[in-house]
C-alpha cells in the first residue's frame, strides 16, 4: 500500500473539470485508489465520490493506492495533483 498527502492549492479546490481528469487518471491503474479528507473516504475512480468530499483550497487530502502497480499509480497521481491542483 502506497499513501501520500497533498494540500490543495487551486483557489477553486477540486471542482468538476480537474475531478474528472483525476478520476480518469486513477482509473488507468488496476489497483484500488481512495481519496480521503477529515476521516471521510471515497473511491478515486468515481467522480461523484470525489466531488462529495467537498475539497477546498488549503485542505489536506490523503491518496491511498493498494494493489497491482500501486507505486506507479501513487507517483502518477501525485504528479497530477502537483501540476493541476
Amino acid at each position: 500500500m502506497k499513501e501520500f498527502k497533498y494540500t490543495i492549492t487551486d483557489p477553486q479546490g477540486i471542482h468538476a473539470r480537474p475531478a474528472g481528469l483525476f478520476v480518469k487518471a486513477a482509473a488507468g491503474f488496476p489497483c484500488k485508489v481512495t481519496i480521503s479528507k477529515d476521516g471521510r473516504e471515497a473511491d478515486a475512480k468515481r467522480i461523484l465520490g470525489v466531488m462529495s468530499l467537498g475539497i477546498k483550497q488549503g485542505m489536506e487530502i490523503t491518496v491511498t493506492c493498494d494493489g497491482e502497480k500501486e507505486d506507479e499509480a501513487a507517483e502518477a497521481l501525485e504528479k497530477f495533483l502537483k501540476e493541476n491542483l
